[in-house]
């Protein structure tokens, strides 16, 4: 793989987990840039991670994990959607303000596995090829650190348009993001 091919690879995958963090941002109040880039941090690392693992089980067990890491990824992504979805309706009583300043450590670590199980197939498909699989995780972790810290501001923006839905918003985003993977394997199938 070249530089470019590297390069489309990393942006490719951090787009769903960008789409995670404009949710994200926008369920906080007014995130402040130190926050951004906490969680950009903390989906960056387990992005870059997820293509190691899948490069080691690439030797070990290719066909269980092309088997279902859509499912995976569907399930987890429709329960921290759903979760969002009904926090919004929840606390729809409350005001404004009761939006958390910051989200909680295992909760984005939920979210950034959640949106890095491609990122995981991706690296069972690596194993295959003559790559170097160090400097396309690290590429695909900046990438995505970069994207999710924009992401999480970009919702900062959305978060003060959109009010109360926003949560409500961000869940349904992770659940169309979750359709949408078992939709394309379901098509490609």
């Amino acid at each position: 793989m070249n530089a470019a091919s590297i390069s489309l690879l990393a942006l490719a995958m951090s787009t769903d987990a960008f789409a995670a963090a404009i949710g994200k941002g926008s369920a906080l109040v007014k995130p402040r840039w130190s926050e951004a880039l906490r969680t950009g941090l903390i989906f960056g690392v387990i992005e870059a991670i997820t293509p190691l693992v899948g490069w080691a089980l690439g030797y070990a067990a290719a066909d269980y994990v092309k088997a279902w890491d859509h499912w995976i990824a569907f399930v987890l992504l429709l329960v921290l959607g759903g979760r969002m979805v009904l926090g919004a309706f929840q606390s729809a009583d409350e005001p404004e303000m009761s939006r958390p300043a910051r989200h909680g450590f295992w909760l984005l670590v939920a979210t950034g596995f959640a949106t890095s199980i491609d990122a995981m197939a991706v690296g069972v498909g690596l194993a295959f090829l003559d790559v170097n699989i160090t400097v396309v995780a690290l590429s695909i972790g900046f990438a995505t650190f970069a994207m999710v810290t924009l992401g999480v501001m970009v919702g900062r923006i959305l978060g003060n348009i959109t009010g109360r839905w926003a949560e409500a918003v961000g869940g349904v985003v992770l659940i169309a993001i979750g359709s949408l993977i078992l939709y394309e394997h379901m098509v490609a199938v």
